[in-house]
């Protein structure tokens, strides 16, 4: 189902596949699964089967959802809508098919604009060309420290409208990180009673690099105990810049 969402960079979420599995650094502290294991709990049928204890959790093992391939062409209005919140939509569990049927939904409904973020980068560039590339298809990777900036790499390989990089949560700084074929930038702190700390410095690193290369630039959150614990204020100014939505033609 179509969901208001608290993330600033998006409108709404949908998750034709929920679960997941932690592979690198950003996700010791998933959010989605703590929400995963609370779904199940409440009895959400999408939660109700858990994945791999030691990469996983209760509710949250990868699983497909054909059914909510129809949520798109039931909304009203223009919509951005971030795919898959609660999941990864190119885990190695999710059939290409499946993929391929994500894309063709984002493709014959023009007047949303879609937001689809991924950590496994190495499967980008494999099944690219076995993919259609809408114009309302934003395509993004998290890079949450320099050791996974090779993630940045796989992306450029992918003929999206707009890549884009979510460096949140933002673990250390991205030395060597380079901008070329990025459109936009989102940087964000670690939320939650386990939060790890973010160093400005390595922010407004990431932000002068955007402004130099005349790259949107968004700083989502500081982080800390609650989402919002200490705004979003970077030196004076909250930076809330985004690609243009593209422009939807009609008969």
């Amino acid at each position: 189902m179509r969901r208001k969402t608290g993330i600033e960079w998006t409108e709404v979420t949908w998750n034709p596949t929920t679960g997941c599995d932690r592979i690198s650094e950003g996700c010791d502290n998933c959010y989605a699964l703590a929400m995963a294991k609370r779904l199940k709990a409440m009895g959400s049928e999408r939660y109700q089967t858990d994945g791999d204890p030691r990469t996983s959790g209760p509710g949250f093992a990868l699983t497909v959802h054909r059914d909510a391939l129809a949520q798109p062409y039931r909304w009203g209005g223009r919509r951005v809508v971030f795919v898959n919140s609660m999941s990864d939509l190119f885990h190695a569990k999710v059939p290409k098919a499946f993929i391929q049927d994500v894309f063709a939904v984002i493709a014959d409904t023009p007047q949303h604009t879609y937001q689809v973020l991924t950590k496994r980068s190495a499967r980008l560039p494999k099944i690219a060309d076995q993919l259609e590339w809408p114009s309302n298809l934003w395509m993004g990777i998290s890079v949450e420290n320099a050791d996974h900036l090779y993630r940045v790499d796989h992306l450029r390989q992918v003929p999206a409208a707009v890549r884009f990089l979510s460096c949140e949560p933002l673990l250390g700084p991205l030395d060597g990180l380079d901008l070329s074929g990025i459109g936009w930038v989102i940087t964000g702190g670690e939320s939650g009673p386990k939060a790890r700390p973010l160093d400005p410095d390595w922010v407004r690193d990431i932000r002068d690099q955007c402004v130099d290369h005349g790259v949107p630039f968004f700083h989502k959150q500081w982080g800390g105990r609650t989402p919002k614990a200490h705004g979003r204020d970077l030196d004076g100014a909250v930076w809330s810049e985004m690609p243009d939505l593209p422009s939807v033609v009609t008969a």
